[in-house]
Parts: C-alpha cells; structure tokens; sequence
C-alpha cells in the first residue's frame, strides 16, 4: 500500500514538474508578447509627440490620430476603414436610398480607384462609366497614395459642378478623360416593366426601399399582363448592382424559395457564424426565373445569385461578378464617428465562399460593349429577304381564318420587338428567350 501512494505521489510530481515545464514557457511567451505590444504603444506614443513637437508644419492632432486609426484599418482589407462624424452620416444617408454624388460604387486596387458598378440614371453612367473601369486622375490629382475615403472625398463636391475623371480601361490603348457633372442622387431601388409575357425585375442596390419596391413592383406588371396564368417567367436583373443590406438581399432571396438556407457567415471564432433560412412563400408561385448578373454585381447581389442557383430555383446567366464575400460590421464609436470592419465571409447554401471568386454563371453570355460616344454602329447591309408572298402571282393562303391571321401577325410583331430589344440589351433578351423557350417545352408537357 505505502509503495502504491509513494508511486502516486511520484506520478503526481512528475506531472506537476511537466506541467510547469509545458506552461512555464507559454506564459513567458504571453508576457512577451504583450511587453512588446506595450512597447510598440510606446513607440507610437514617441513618434506622435516627435510628430507635433518637431514637424515642419503645425498638424491638427485630432487629425493626426484619425489617420492612424484609418491607416490600421485599411491594412487590414480594402473594405475596413475609419468613418468620420460625416462619412458616418452619409452612410446612414445613403442606404435611405438617397445621396449627393457621381454615382458609382468604388474599392481599391493596386493603389487606384476601381469601380464596382455605376448606378443607373445617374450621372456616371450617363457618362458611360463601366464596371471595372479604373480612376487614375482627379481634375488632374493623381489618387495613386491617397487611401479610398481620401479619393472618394476628392471626387466629392457641389451639386451641379463639373468634375473630370481619368480613366483606364481595359481594351483601350490610352487613359482617357470622362467629364461628369455632379448631381443628387435618387435611387429607384427596383424597376419592373414587361418584355412580352416576362415580368423584368431591375433591382438597383439593396437599401431599405428594396423588397417593398420589389413585392409592389412585381404585382403591378403581373397585373399589367393579365394575371399570373399569362405571365412564362421572371427576370431579376442585378447586373451593375454593388450590394448593400445584408438584411434585404435574405429578404429578396426569400421571396424566391420556400425553404432552406440563404447565406450563411462565419467570423474568426465558429460560435460566431449566423444561418439565415428561407421561409414558405414564392412571389413567382413556381414560374421560373433567370438572374442576370456581371462584373458590378457585387456583396448583396452575390448572396441573392449564389442562393437561387444553389437551390437551382434561377438559372443565373451573364458573366462572373465581382467577388465581395465579406461582412462588414458599423461599429458606432465615440464622437459619433464610426469604424467599419471586416468580421465574417459570406457563404451559400452549398457551403462556396464568394470572396474573391464571385458566382459563376450557368450561362455566360457577353454584353456587346457600347459604341465610344460620338460614333454610331454601322450595321451590315444585306440583300433584301424574297419569299414566295413576293413573286408575281403567287397563290394566296386561304387556310387560315382572319382571327388566325391576326394572331400570326401579332406573333410577328412581337418577334420584332424582341429582336430590338436584342440590340438593345443582349443579355436581357437572352434571358426572355430562355424563358419563352422554357414556357413552350411546358406546355408541350
């Protein structure tokens, strides 16, 4: 019995000798790494004080210490920054759906500015500003070294002034200057209309308006075509859309699924991740659906896209979007300014991370790019089509009734408004052609 416990006690201290030789190095370890972040602290401490004391200028300190916190936030990501008392009320402005500006959504690339999408009906896009287009150029200030707030601020001014933007773009040869007049900025949040017997569901940016805009939006042009018996399909078009609330992209997705999951993010500790789930309920009660999407489609477009594909509700066509699959959490801070900081990645219902990838398309299809302002499309010329209704004496066709004719020529003219639309907006025509191809081969069934 005495060799048993002398046995134990010999166990006990080998294990308390291992234990404090295990941990007697990690706490070390720990203290020194917090001595050399208080020294760090300290050194920031001496450089400030050297900073005021001996600069060759006065320097605002208030000033001075904003830029530190933002130049730690920006090393993080492009997407985490330090918002000002008014960058913070301009973001709080702008997801109400309405802002002073240009009209584009910006980040930040090997030191320039990129555009992510312009808005529609706003001044850059009216401009032809494109998705993917790079700001080297300010009225002449170049951006390279300035961070993204800093270059947004300099693209900011009185409504009504004109600004000159420098561009590089790619397939062009040479930078070229965009002139831009600066003007407030309404955003529709979504715009319906119907091409035929589809129902076009245009949504611009996901703010507050969004959903609403889209539930009303949707009803008034089912109605327009008569019901949902007449209506073959929808098309929800997100092309050029650079996101926005993560709350009304569930909500759009939702509209579409009767269940499963939406999106799903997970942060630097598991416990943190959030499921979002979709509840019974289709505004499209079945019809299918074709999403449109792009190089500007962006964050909350890419959430909505990734989930219908995923549950293979929408066959998603167009070219790969812009790849923005990270949260972003507004913390409020002191002095009404506020910090914006990358906490999580989004992820779709299959489990596929946005960021950096993007959604793929199931069909891509290219935009035809624009003419360049000032030139027109010189279409081909052809020889005139004969058909047998052309030669002298033809027989006529009396096989069909004059309500059978009507119908014909009515199938005829809608044909040629699809061929316009066409060469308006291939992409989209695209998408009503699948959708009338889809609604034939179901009646057929």
């Amino acid at each position: 019995m005495r060799k048993f416990v002398m046995a134990a006690l010999a166990g006990s201290m080998v294990g308390a000798i291992a234990t404090t030789q295990i941990a007697g190095p990690l706490l070390a370890q720990e203290g020194a790494s917090k001595t050399s972040v208080y020294e760090q602290l300290d050194l920031f401490g001496d450089i400030f004080e050297r900073i005021r004391a001996q600069y060759v200028e006065d320097v605002d300190e208030a000033e001075l210490i904003e830029a530190a916190i933002n130049g730690m936030l920006t090393s993080l990501d492009p997407h985490s920054s330090y918002l000002s008392p008014k960058d913070a009320n301009d973001m709080r402005v702008q997801t109400r759906g309405e802002f002073g500006g240009l009209g584009i959504e910006v980040t930040q690339e090997e030191g320039f500015v990129k555009v992510v999408s312009p808005i529609d009906d706003t001044p850059a896009d009216a401009a032809g500003m494109e998705a993917g287009d790079f700001i080297t150029h300010v009225d002449g200030e170049s951006v390279l070294g300035l961070t993204l707030d800093q270059a947004v601020e300099l693209m900011r001014g009185p409504v009504g002034s004109e600004i000159i933007i420098t561009v590089v773009r790619e397939g062009k040869d040479e930078p070229f200057d965009v002139s831009i007049i600066r003007d407030t900025i309404k955003l529709t949040a979504v715009r319906t209309r119907a091409e035929g017997n589809t129902v076009v569901l245009r949504v611009t940016t996901f703010n507050d308006q969004t959903y609403p805009n889209l539930v009303s939006g949707l009803a008034e042009t089912v109605e327009e075509i008569g019901g949902m018996d007449k209506v073959n399909g929808f098309v929800l078009d997100l092309r050029n859309n650079p996101g926005g609330l993560l709350t009304q992209a569930i909500k759009v997705s939702d509209g579409f699924l009767n269940a499963g999951e939406i999106v799903s993010t997970r942060g630097r500790d598991p416990a943190d991740g959030e499921r979002y789930n979709a509840t019974v309920g289709d505004l499209a009660e079945g019809k299918p659906v074709v999403v449109l999407i792009n190089g500007g489609s962006a964050s909350a477009s890419e959430i909505v896209a990734g989930a219908l594909q995923d549950h293979r509700r929408a066959i998603v066509v167009g070219t790969k979007s812009f790849g923005k699959g990270s949260v972003q959490t507004v913390m409020p801070l002191r002095g009404d300014g506020a910090m914006r900081l990358t906490t999580a990645r989004y992820y779709t219902p299959s489990g596929r991370s946005i960021q950096a990838l993007g959604v793929a398309p199931d069909i891509i299809v290219e935009q035809p790019p624009r003419a360049p302002e000032g030139e027109e499309v010189v279409e081909e010329k052809t020889r005139p089509q004969r058909s047998e209704a052309d030669l002298r004496g033809s027989l006529n066709n009396d096989s069909f009734t004059e309500d059978e004719r009507r119908q014909i020529e009515e199938e005829r003219a809608t044909a040629e408004e699809a061929a316009k639309l066409r060469n308006d907006d291939y992409q989209l025509s695209y998408a009503v052609d699948l959708l009338k191809g889809l609604s034939a081969l179901s009646a057929a069934e």
